[in-house]
């Protein structure tokens, strides 16, 4: 059997906050969701200014970075470059970049997505969150 990290309450409020400091440092209006590796909602925080839209489109880049085990981008990607059958993907909803896995010990145990600016401003967000746990 293995052991695996999982993300606690202060993780996820110390990704959140590092996030929100990202996205304010630069004025950008945007929803961050967090979950784990199940794709779960453990935190959703929408910023002031931001397209309601955001609220569905975080926590689903989120869920398809956790399942995939990779970033959002990739799907995006895949189907851009002709793979449109991939939209066919069941459960996989936010395929846009935004979503960036979690991986501790190259397991993934949560990602972060996020949501209201262009896609690789949401990336570079989720990634500042997600090193304020080191990883």
């Amino acid at each position: 059997m293995k052991t695996k990290a999982v993300l606690d309450l202060a993780d996820v409020k110390a990704i959140a906050a590092a996030a929100e400091a990202e996205a304010l440092k630069n004025n950008w209006p945007v929803t961050i969701a967090i979950v784990d590796d199940g794709g779960h909602l453990l935190w959703l925080q929408r910023l002031d200014g931001v397209a309601a839209i955001s609220a569905h489109i975080a926590p689903a880049k989120a869920k398809t970075a956790a399942l995939g085990r990779r970033e959002s981008r990739l799907y995006e990607e895949t189907i851009n470059n002709g793979r449109v059958s991939f939209l066919s993907a069941p459960v996989l909803e936010g395929m846009l970049e935004g979503g960036v896995p979690i991986m501790k010990d190259g397991q993934c145990i949560g990602a972060v997505g996020v949501s209201g600016v262009k896609s690789t401003e949401d990336a570079q967000i989720a990634r500042a969150g997600i090193a304020a746990i080191g990883l």
